[in-house]
C-alpha cells in the first residue's frame, strides 16, 4: 500500500491521491504537480518531498501561508492523520501501514497465525453508520451539489465563500444564523440567493422600532361568515410561515417583538391566542445586524443569542472581488441562479446529518474545548480566567458537533474529525463568550480568544482512555 492524501475541502475535495512521486508541488499555476485553482492558493504554494522515509511538507513562501493541524507551518514531517491546509484547500495525510512477511516455519510465522492481541487505541472508532442506499447516494452526490450551489450563488454573489459555506452548514444542521456586517455587504441578497438555489420559500421582515409580534406571527381577524351570518375569527398568517425567514436588522426592534421569534426558532411553531400553528419544514431564521451603529437599537439578550447556532461575520471583499462586484452591478446585467436542491433533499440531508457517527475522541475534544471557555472550570487555561467572564454552555457543544457533521456531509463524507470541529469553532463560540474589561482594554475580541484556545487545547491522548491502557501502565500508576 502507498501513502495517500485525501482532500477534505477546496476544489479537490473528496479526491484521494497516492504518493508515488518523490516530490510534489502544490499551487495555482498549471505547471504545479497538483493544481489547486483558487485565489487563496499561491502559484507555487508548497512542496511535499520524501526524505529519509518520511514525507516533509514545506511552504514555498506563499501569500496566505500553510497550516498543519491549524498551526502555522513552514517545514515539518507529516505523521498519520495530520491535516494540512493551504488557503481553502485542506488534506489529511494517511501513512500506509507497515507490513512484514514472515518466513514459513519460523517462530514469527507461527505467532503471525495467532490472533494479535488488541492494542490500546488513543482514538476509538466512531459507531458504525449504515445509511440506506438512497441516503448514501445523496451523501455521495452532495460533494457535486456543493460545487453546483457555490457556482449558482457565485453568479450573483462574488466572493464570500466562507459565509456561504457557514450558511449551508447551518441549514443542513437545522440551525439558525446571525449575520453581522456593515450595510452594503449583500447580506440580504446572499440569503435571498441561497433560498432560490435551495428552492426554499423566502420571506423578509424589516425590523423597526414600531414592529409588533403580530406583524411577524399573524393575527386573528373578526369576520362575518357569509353562509351563516355569524361573527367568527379567522387567523391570517404572518411572514413567519415560510421556509427561510430573513429578520433584517433584528436589533432594531424591541425585546417583545424579538421574543416572538423564540418559540418559532426552538419549537418550529407559533401561538396566536389559544391556538398553536405548526410551521412548515424546513424552517430557518437568518437574522442580520449592523455591528457599528448602536443608537436606537435593542441588543439581543444572551438567551436569544444562544438560540442562533452560528454568528457569521460578513467582512469586506478582497480588492479583486470588489472590482468584479463593481463591474457586474453597474452594467445592468441580471442573472437568475438555478435551483440545485429541493425542499425534500434538504429535509433528507438534515436527517442524514443526525445519523452521522462521531467518535468518543471527537466528543472528548469538544468537551475539552467548550470547558476551556468557562473561567470556573478545571479545564480552563489562564487565558480564559484572565479575559472571559462567562463561557459557553452545553448548547455550544451540541452546535459544534452538528456543524462538524454538516461539514462532512457537504464534502461527501460520513465521518467527522477534530479538524471539522476546529473549523466550526469561531462561528459557534463567537457570540457565546463574554469578554471582561481586561480583554476589552487590550483590544481582544471573543474570536481572538477562540483562536488562541484552539492552539492551547490539545486533542485527547492516551491518558484520556484509561480502559485502553496496558496493565503494566495501570500498575505503575498505582
Amino acid at each position: 500500500m502507498k501513502d495517500t492524501i485525501v482532500f477534505q475541502s477546496g476544489p479537490l475535495a473528496g479526491q484521494t491521491l497516492e504518493l508515488t512521486s518523490e516530490k510534489l508541488i502544490f499551487g495555482r499555476a498549471s505547471t504545479a504537480h497538483i493544481a489547486i485553482v483558487d485565489g487563496s492558493v499561491s502559484s507555487k504554494h508548497a512542496e511535499l518531498r520524501r526524505e529519509g522515509g518520511k514525507w516533509v511538507f514545506t511552504d514555498l513562501g506563499s501569500t496566505n501561508g500553510s497550516f498543519l493541524n491549524d498551526n502555522p507551518l513552514q517545514t515539518s514531517a507529516l505523521s498519520h492523520g495530520d491535516v494540512v491546509r493551504m488557503g481553502v484547500a485542506a488534506f489529511i495525510f494517511h501513512a500506509a501501514p507497515a507490513v512484514e512477511t514472515p518466513i514459513a516455519g519460523s517462530p514469527t510465522a507461527e505467532v503471525a497465525q495467532q490472533p494479535a492481541p488488541e492494542k490500546p487505541k488513543s482514538s476509538p472508532p466512531a459507531p458504525e453508520f449504515t445509511p440506506e442506499a438512497e441516503e448514501l447516494a445523496l451523501v455521495e452526490k452532495m460533494r457535486d451539489f456543493t460545487v453546483r450551489i457555490r457556482t449558482e450563488v457565485g453568479k450573483v454573489i462574488i466572493g464570500q465563500h466562507e459565509v456561504l459555506d457557514q450558511i449551508l452548514m447551518c441549514i443542513l444542521a437545522n440551525g439558525h444564523a446571525l449575520l453581522i456586517g456593515l450595510p452594503g455587504m449583500a447580506k440580504t441578497l446572499t440569503v435571498k440567493t441561497i433560498a432560490q438555489v435551495l428552492n426554499l420559500q423566502f420571506k423578509r421582515v424589516q425590523f423597526t422600532p414600531d414592529l409588533m409580534p403580530g406583524d411577524i406571527i399573524g393575527t386573528d381577524v373578526l369576520e362575518t361568515n357569509k353562509a351563516t351570518g355569524d361573527k367568527e375569527f379567522r387567523f391570517i398568517k404572518g411572514p413567519i410561515f415560510c421556509n427561510l425567514l430573513l429578520a433584517d436588522e433584528i436589533n432594531r426592534t424591541p425585546p417583545k417583538t424579538q421574543a416572538a421569534l423564540l418559540e418559532a426558532m426552538q419549537e418550529k411553531m407559533v401561538t396566536a391566542g389559544n391556538t398553536s400553528y405548526k410551521l412548515a419544514e424546513p424552517f430557518f431564521v437568518l437574522a442580520t445586524q449592523n455591528p457599528v451603529e448602536q443608537e436606537g437599537t435593542y441588543p439581543l439578550p444572551e438567551a436569544q443569542l444562544d438560540r442562533f447556532m452560528f454568528n457569521i461575520w460578513v467582512d469586506y471583499p478582497l480588492p479583486e472581488e470588489e472590482e468584479a462586484v463593481l463591474k457586474a452591478t453597474t452594467a445592468g446585467i441580471r442573472v437568475d441562479p438555478q435551483a440545485v436542491l429541493t425542499q425534500e433533499d434538504v429535509l433528507q440531508l438534515q436527517a442524514v446529518v443526525r445519523k452521522v457517527p462521531v467518535s468518543d475522541h471527537v466528543i472528548k475534544y469538544v468537551t475539552r474545548l467548550v470547558g476551556s471557555t468557562r473561567p470556573s472550570s478545571p479545564l480552563a487555561p489562564e487565558l480564559t480566567k484572565t479575559y472571559i467572564s462567562t463561557g459557553a454552555g452545553p448548547r455550544a457543544g451540541q452546535c459544534l458537533i452538528l456543524a462538524a457533521k454538516a461539514t462532512a456531509i457537504l464534502e461527501g463524507r460520513i465521518h467527522v474529525s477534530c479538524a471539522d470541529i476546529r473549523r466550526s469553532a469561531p462561528p459557534v463560540l463567537r457570540h457565546r463568550l463574554m469578554t471582561n474589561f481586561a480583554a476589552d482594554s487590550e483590544g481582544l475580541s471573543s474570536v481572538d480568544i477562540v483562536k488562541k484556545l484552539l492552539e492551547l487545547v490539545p486533542e485527547p491522548g492516551d491518558e484520556a482512555y484509561p480502559a485502553a491502557q496496558p496493565a503494566a501502565v495501570k500498575a505503575k500508576k498505582k
